[in-house]
């Protein structure tokens, strides 16, 4: 490859990345993403009125109950749930890691289910994590960083218990393979978990950057293995999980093994709001 057509494959690299990480940015900054969120609220048996959302919320044998009073609102696809005073509205049950949105005013209510306990937490676009929000830092694109492996799946997926960000619950993943690769002259491998989207996968790591550049709890890649089980491990991609930027996240920690021991001087940075805490 000559020096032209080098210097113009480096270029495209870094628009690519350029224009991934400002859609990336645009998506974390939703009115209603997880820099919104303003409470989090686990549930129990006790029924409790929760700031920052209308009603009186208690859960029971994985039954969420709310009862709202008269001009108190909730909507739930569009509709109104709140019909008569004292309606009480049920939800459940919810799967683990997911949940249901509903809508109260300008703010999302959030029902979900995490570490196997019910959990309520109101995202409203004022809040002031939002609205001040600087963006987070980066490295500059690095190809070095962008490198190829190989999708290595187990004999039957492995469910894989990890810590949380929270503490007192944990996470129980089914990780159906490992990646194995080599960088920095070391060989290497990450248990993955399976990906959002179909046929993806997901891998939360930590290395030697952690605690210093970037953020020490965790960091996540998303790859899409080929039919032959080749993947591209684009560091330069790597992100921050919600816990890097609001103590109100749940994000689960990266199992032992996926402990770097090499240096990954790529990807994103500590972000503004928490360099002077950490």
């Amino acid at each position: 490859m000559n020096a032209l057509s080098t210097g113009t494959a480096l270029e495209s690299f870094d628009a690519d990345w350029q224009e991934w990480h400002a859609a990336h940015e645009q998506q974390r900054a939703h009115p209603h993403g997880f820099l919104a969120v303003t409470h989090l609220h686990w549930l129990g048996s006790e029924a409790a009125r929760l700031e920052g959302a209308p009603g009186i919320w208690s859960v029971e044998a994985d039954v969420v109950r709310v009862v709202l009073e008269p001009g108190e609102s909730l909507q739930r696809d569009g509709g109104e749930l709140n019909t008569e005073a004292g309606t009480t509205v049920t939800f459940g049950p919810i799967e683990e890691r997911g949940g249901i949105n509903l809508l109260s005013g300008n703010t999302v209510i959030e029902v979900a289910k995490r570490g196997g306990e019910y959990i309520v937490r109101p995202r409203n676009p004022e809040n002031g994590l939002l609205r001040n929000y600087q963006g987070t830092p980066a490295y500059s694109p690095d190809a070095a960083y962008a490198v190829r492996g190989t999708y290595v799946p187990f004999e039957a997926p492995r469910p894989t218990t990890v810590g949380a960000a929270v503490e007192g619950i944990q996470h129980v993943y089914e990780a159906p393979g490992e990646i194995r690769f080599r960088l920095a002259g070391e060989d290497l491998a990450l248990t993955a978990f399976n990906g959002h989207e179909p046929g993806s996968l997901s891998v939360l790591f930590t290395d030697e950057t952690s605690g210093r550049t970037t953020y020490p709890a965790n960091r996540s890649l998303s790859v899409v293995p080929a039919p032959d089980g080749a993947v591209e491990l684009d560091f330069n991609r790597a992100v921050n999980l919600p816990c890097a930027y609001t103590d109100l996240a749940t994000c689960p920690l990266p199992p032992a093994e996926n402990r770097l021991p090499v240096a990954i001087e790529a990807g994103e940075k500590i972000p503004y709001e928490r360099q002077d805490k950490l």
